[in-house]
C-alpha cells in the first residue's frame, strides 16, 4: 500500500451515512455511497439490491454524478444500512472504480479506524481495462495483424 497519508474526509462519511440512516429501507436498498467531486460537491447514491446482481451504492454513484455533470470524483465512500459503518468496495466495484477514477481516493477499514487509500493500493497488480484498449488499437494498426488478432474481452 502506498505509504502517503491521505486525510479521511469525515463529511463524506456521514453524507453516506446519513442517506444510508434515512434512505436505505427493506432488502432493495441496503447500502449507501457518497463521493467528493473535484470541485467539492458531494454526490450520494444507494446500492439496487437484485438477486441477478444489481448494481452496488457505488456503481449506482457514477451514474448518478454523471447525471448531475460530475465526471470526476476525488474521494469515494460506503456505508452499510443498520449502523453497519464503513464498508469496503467488492471487486467489481474496486475494478469499476480503477477503469473510470484511476486516481481516486477511497474511505476504508471499520470503527475503530478508518483510512483513506488509492483504489490502485486496493487492487494491486491489477488489470487496467483502459491499458488493454490501447493494446487492442496498437495490434488493429501493426502491419501484418489483423483486429482479429487483438484481445477484446
Amino acid at each position: 500500500m502506498t505509504t502517503q497519508p491521505y486525510p479521511v474526509d469525515h463529511e463524506l462519511i456521514e453524507a453516506a451515512a446519513h442517506v444510508a440512516r434515512t434512505r436505505c429501507r427493506g432488502d432493495n436498498h441496503t447500502m449507501a455511497a457518497a463521493a467528493r467531486a473535484q470541485d467539492g460537491r458531494i454526490v450520494t447514491a444507494v446500492n439496487a439490491y437484485h438477486f441477478t446482481g444489481g448494481p452496488c451504492a457505488e456503481l449506482v454513484l457514477i451514474g448518478a454524478a454523471a447525471a448531475q455533470g460530475v465526471y470526476s470524483i476525488d474521494t469515494i465512500v460506503a456505508v452499510g444500512d443498520r449502523d453497519r459503518g464503513v464498508v469496503p468496495p467488492c471487486g467489481r466495484c474496486r475494478q469499476v472504480l480503477l477503469d473510470y477514477f484511476p486516481d481516486v481516493k477511497v474511505i476504508v477499514g471499520d470503527e475503530g479506524r478508518v483510512l483513506t487509500v488509492l483504489i490502485a493500493d486496493l487492487l494491486p497488480e491489477s488489470y487496467v481495462w483502459a491499458d488493454h484498449q490501447l493494446d487492442a488499437d496498437n495490434a488493429a494498426r501493426t502491419p501484418g495483424s489483423s483486429p482479429s488478432d487483438a484481445r477484446a474481452d
